[in-house]
């Protein structure tokens, strides 16, 4: 390697020694964390499929469809979210290996390149890239899932030029656009991916989406349960009866409109006065059978209601969920613990930076977007690859139902983990046997995934977790004839988490 210009800097603030600042002619990174990721990556074939979504005219180009995608979706994980930054990556060891060459090789795609890449993605290559995503959803699972928790929703971002599509929208007040992302709750994937139009209805062309989304997991796994949850946002007929029609639960939020707060009048009165005389937060729950004018019959709805020192406050959800009759609040709880889906969703916008679409054509942001959304899953892949602690056993009751007793059949599923269920009154066994924190529900997740980042917080950490404790790491690369080193610094103080890292990535037994 050649220096381009000799330089010292000599700082002056020890009391000891000078220190002495000047290049070196060897091969340096900041980010050798990285290169796990590539070694993930080329046992999932993950960039490879991606890129071969992509119609590339050229001949014999000097910068391949999949060393620029791999550029983008490593970047974007090592937290280089813009083109720009490849400006300088470009000359990086550990980014020239992620791309397939040496260290000594030419450099990688420049900004202009990439911005020539993303602008030449066809529509063709987008849809081809949304049926990628389902499909590489429906491949994720190991074994056949009994039941698959969908999330849909949507997040703002902003646009600062004259983006194609990009719309004023009053409530965010900016210029945007909207990404909708459908999710899974038992392994956060990103599903499926959509750029809408920046003043788009949350719920355009939804209905659609789920269809896929559905009918491709039903050829895989027909006997699998799909529930949809979302907010108030796709509270429209036409999601409603395409679950219907798909046979999939659902639970959706509604407005509070004004039959909604009549029938649930009592139950809130109830709730301020229980609040008057104990002193004591209240939170109560009701369901009722409800038809609003525009829905061909009536459908099901839970309202909680709640009274505490704020004052008081009410939600509805619409659902066919079963139980939803009999236990009206295990159906809210469940659907309240979609939250969990929105902080995805948030670390998909503010930490990988999927708010970045300042390409001009919307064509072009879309295919950005799915950038986004890629790197996402493949931290997703690392995180599911290594936060696998032992679980504790669990004890469950099992609910025999009688042939004789049809009342018990109308006992909820969330009972069976949620709720000390009395042996003498139902004919019940007690079982003790893992169960993996994605099957479980309610509390009992909830302290499965507590475990798991307590025994291994990289594994579950957010993007900027791996980045501090993994990626973003000093090395010296050394090219040889027979081999390419890369040398960390022993007293780095995160060297045992790329050790154990590599070791599962590695360990083939």
């Amino acid at each position: 390697m050649i220096l381009q210009d000799v330089w010292k800097t000599q700082l002056t603030f020890s009391t000891h020694k000078p220190i002495v600042i000047e290049p070196v002619a060897e091969h340096l990174t900041s980010d050798a964390g990285m290169l796990l990721f590539g070694e993930l990556d080329q046992q999932l074939d993950f960039t490879r499929e991606f890129a071969a979504q992509l119609d590339d005219p050229r001949q014999d180009p000097d910068h391949p469809f999949l060393q620029m995608s791999r550029s983008r979706i490593f970047g974007i994980i090592a937290g280089y979210e813009d083109q720009n930054d490849h400006d300088a990556l470009g000359k990086d060891p550990v980014f020239k290996l992620l791309a397939d060459r040496l260290p000594d090789d030419d450099d990688l795609a420049s900004q202009p390149t990439l911005s020539r890449f993303e602008n030449a993605i066809t529509p063709r290559s987008l849809l081809r890239l949304e049926e990628w995503f389902i499909n590489r959803f429906v491949e994720s699972f190991d074994q056949p899932p009994a039941e698959i928790t969908l999330d849909i929703d949507v997040f703002d971002d902003p646009t600062h030029g004259q983006q194609q599509l990009t719309f004023y929208h009053g409530f965010y007040k900016q210029y945007q656009y909207l990404v909708r992302a459908i999710t899974c709750a038992e392994n956060d994937y990103v599903v499926l991916p959509v750029l809408l139009h920046g003043t788009a209805h949350a719920a355009l062309g939804a209905h659609l989406d789920v269809a896929r989304v559905v009918k491709a997991l039903r050829a895989k796994f027909p006997d699998v349960r799909i529930h949809l949850r979302a907010d108030s946002g796709y509270a429209v007929p036409v999601l409603y009866e395409t679950c219907e029609d798909l046979r999939i639960d659902y639970s959706i939020g509604i407005g509070m409109y004004p039959a909604i707060k009549q029938q649930s009048a009592a139950l809130l009165q109830q709730a301020v006065d229980q609040y008057a005389d104990t002193s004591r937060p209240q939170r109560l729950f009701t369901g009722f059978s409800y038809q609003a004018g525009s829905w061909p019959m009536p459908r099901w709805v839970v309202v909680k209601c709640e009274a505490n020192s704020p004052g008081t406050n009410r939600r509805a959800v619409v659902t066919n969920r079963p139980g939803a009759w009999v236990v009206p609040q295990g159906a809210y709880d469940e659907y309240a613990e979609r939250g969990e889906s929105e902080n995805r969703n948030k670390e998909l916008k503010c930490e990988l930076c999927a708010d970045r679409l300042s390409d001009h054509r919307y064509m072009a942001n879309c295919f950005r977007m799915f950038l986004h959304c890629a790197a996402s899953n493949l931290l997703i892949h690392m995180r599911r690859r290594i936060a696998n602690p032992p679980l504790e056993p669990s004890t469950h009751v099992v609910i025999q139902t009688p042939q004789n007793n049809p009342a018990a059949s109308e006992v909820p599923d969330q009972l069976s983990s949620e709720v000390l269920i009395d042996a003498g009154q139902l004919n019940a066994s007690v079982v003790e046997h893992e169960v993996p924190a994605e099957a479980a529900s309610g509390r009992a997740r909830r302290q499965q995934f507590n475990r798991r980042r307590q025994a291994d917080p990289l594994g579950e950490g957010h993007a900027c977790t791996w980045r501090l404790m993994l990626i973003k790491v000093a090395a010296r690369v050394e090219v040889t004839a027979r081999r390419v080193r890369v040398l960390l610094s022993g007293s780095w103080p995160f060297l045992p988490f790329f050790r154990d890292v590599g070791h599962q990535l590695t360990n083939t037994e």
